[in-house]
C-alpha cells in the first residue's frame, strides 16, 4: 500500500512551465505560486514551488498540461539534454569546411556611350555586376527596370520572376540570397513599404539583396511623381528590431549603373542588404552612361546554402530563441554596422575648398542645387554643393572638413525634411556643432528649382551682412 511518506514529490522544471496556473488550483495545501521571474530561456514567468506542506498527493503532476512540466521527483534523468550524436550516432556525412569560390573579373572591350533612362542603368548595372536572379511586381515608376530585366534574364541563363506581390517577392530574394546568389528588385514607395518586414528577415539573416526603390510622392498611395519622403524609411525604418542596411543616392544614370554595380560588392562584402533611393525623375529621364571595363562573373560564399556536399552544413535563419543569443546576436549586428559606418561614407563634394554657403543635396536636386552653385558663383557668393551619396552612413567626416568655413548650410530636398533630419542626427552623434541651417524644400512630386535654391542663398546671405552692419 502506497503511503504519504513513499509517495514522490512534485518536481518542476521550469523551462517546461508556461505559468498556466493549473497547478495552483489543484494544490489543496497552497505549495504553488505564480511566479515573477521570467525564464531567460522561454521569456515566460514558470510557476514557483514551496513544498513545506506538500502531501504528495500528485494532483498537482495531474493537472499539468505540459507533460514534462510537473513530474515526480527522481524522474531528473529523462529529462536530460543529450547531444543527438549520442542518441542516432554520427551524422551520415562528413562534410568539410567549405571553401569560397572566389568571382571571377572578366574584361570588358571599350564601347561607345548610351543614352538611356536611370532605370536601364541600374538594370545594365546589376547585369554587368554578375546578378542572374531578379524578382519583383511591377509599380511607377520602377517598372522599366523589371521589364528590361525580363528580356535579357532567359538569354544570359538568368530568372526573372514576376511575384504575386511585393511581400512574395522579398521572400524570393531571402531564398536566392540564402544560397550565395546575386538577386535585387526594383520598386518603389508604396511597394518597399510591403517588403519591410523580409527586409528585417534578410539583415537578421545576414543574407545579401539588392534593392532599388524609385521614390515616388506619399503617403499612401500619393502619386507617380518624383519624391524623396523614403529617406527615413530607408535610413531608420528598416523593418522591425535592430535593422540597418547602406542607402546609395545616385544623382545620375551613370550613377545608377555604377553604384549598383558597388551595390553588390557591398551586400556581399559585408553579408546585408544595400538600399539604392532614387527619385522619379531620376528613374525616368534618360542621360549619357559609359560602360565599365569588366564584369564580374559571381562564384559561391562559403556561407551560401548552396545544397552541395561541403555547404551541406550552412544554415541560413534569423530566429534566436535565447534572450541570451538574440543579444549577441544583434551586438555582432552592431559591431559590423560600426564598421560599414567607418568604412563606407561616400560624398561629392563641388566647390566646397572656400565655401561660406553650403547647399546639401542628393538625387536629382543635386543637379538643381549644382546649378544654383553655379549662378551664385557669377553673383560673388562663395557657394558650394555637398552631395551625400551614401545616405546611411552619413557622410559626416567629410562634412565636418567644411565647418571651419561654413556661416550657413541649405538644405534642398524634395520631402518635408528627411534628409536634415539624417544631417542633424550625423553631426549629434559626432559631437559636431550644428551650424548655421535653413532649407529648400518642396513636396508631392514637386521638386526645388533652381531659382528657388538662387533666392533663398541670396536672401539668407543679405539678412546675415545686415546682421554683421
Amino acid at each position: 500500500m502506497t503511503t504519504i511518506a513513499n509517495r514522490p514529490e512534485p518536481m518542476l522544471l521550469p523551462e517546461y512551465c508556461k505559468g498556466c496556473g493549473r497547478c495552483i488550483d489543484s494544490c489543496t495545501k497552497g505549495c504553488i505560486t505564480l511566479g515573477t521571474e521570467i525564464n531567460p530561456l522561454t521569456g515566460l514567468v514558470p510557476v514557483v514551488l514551496d513544498l513545506e506542506r506538500c502531501n504528495h498527493c500528485g494532483l498537482c503532476i495531474e493537472a499539468c498540461p505540459e507533460p514534462f512540466g510537473l513530474n515526480p521527483e527522481g524522474d531528473e534523468a529523462a529529462f536530460e539534454v543529450i547531444d543527438p550524436a549520442h542518441v542516432s550516432g554520427p551524422r551520415p556525412f562528413d562534410a568539410p569546411i567549405p571553401e569560397p569560390w572566389p568571382d571571377a573579373i572578366v574584361p570588358l572591350p571599350e564601347r561607345t556611350t548610351l543614352v538611356v533612362k536611370g532605370t536601364y542603368a541600374a538594370a545594365m548595372g546589376a547585369v554587368l555586376a554578375g546578378c542572374r536572379h531578379v524578382f519583383g511586381y511591377p509599380i511607377t515608376p520602377s517598372t522599366e527596370g523589371a521589364e528590361l530585366m525580363a528580356k535579357v534574364q532567359p538569354a544570359l541563363g538568368g530568372v526573372f520572376v514576376q511575384a504575386v506581390s511585393e511581400v512574395a517577392t522579398v521572400n524570393m530574394m531571402y531564398g536566392a540570397g540564402g544560397a550565395g546568389k546575386r538577386c535585387i528588385t526594383f520598386t518603389s514607395s508604396p511597394g518597399f513599404s510591403l517588403m519591410l518586414e523580409g527586409v528585417s528577415y534578410l539583415i537578421g539573416a545576414e543574407v545579401p539583396a539588392v534593392f532599388v526603390n524609385i521614390m515616388r510622392g506619399g503617403p499612401g498611395l500619393g502619386n507617380i511623381a518624383p519624391e524623396q519622403a523614403d529617406i527615413k524609411l530607408a535610413c531608420r525604418g528598416l523593418g522591425h528590431g535592430n535593422t540597418k542596411a547602406i542607402v546609395l543616392a545616385p544623382a545620375t544614370p551613370q550613377e545608377m549603373l555604377d553604384l549598383t554595380m558597388l551595390a553588390f560588392e557591398l551586400a556581399f562584402n559585408y553579408r546585408n542588404p544595400v538600399v539604392i533611393l532614387g527619385d522619379g525623375y531620376l528613374g525616368q529621364m534618360t542621360g549619357q552612361v559609359r560602360l565599365p571595363d569588366h564584369m564580374v562573373v559571381p562564384g559561391i560564399p562559403e556561407w551560401a546554402v548552396w545544397g552541395d556536399h561541403s555547404h551541406r552544413g550552412n544554415l541560413i535563419c534569423s530566429i534566436e530563441l535565447s534572450e541570451v543569443g538574440l543579444e549577441q546576436h544583434n551586438q555582432a549586428l552592431d559591431a559590423k554596422y560600426a564598421r560599414m559606418a567607418a568604412a563606407e561614407q561616400r560624398a561629392d563634394l563641388h566647390r566646397c575648398d572656400d565655401a561660406e554657403v553650403v547647399l546639401v543635396a542628393c538625387n536629382t536636386p543635386a543637379q538643381l542645387a549644382k546649378g544654383a552653385v553655379k549662378e551664385l558663383r557669377a553673383k560673388g557668393v562663395k557657394a558650394g554643393l555637398f552631395r551625400p551619396i551614401t545616405l546611411w552612413p552619413f557622410p559626416v567626416d567629410a562634412f565636418a572638413t567644411l565647418l571651419p568655413a561654413a556661416r550657413h548650410v541649405v538644405v534642398v530636398e524634395a520631402s518635408s525634411g528627411q534628409l536634415e533630419d539624417e544631417l542633424r542626427l550625423a553631426l549629434s552623434h559626432a559631437d559636431l556643432p550644428l551650424p548655421s541651417l535653413s532649407h529648400v524644400r518642396r513636396q508631392g512630386g514637386m521638386l526645388p528649382s533652381q531659382r528657388e535654391i538662387v533666392d533663398h542663398v541670396l536672401a539668407v546671405s543679405n539678412a546675415s551682412l545686415e546682421r554683421v552692419r
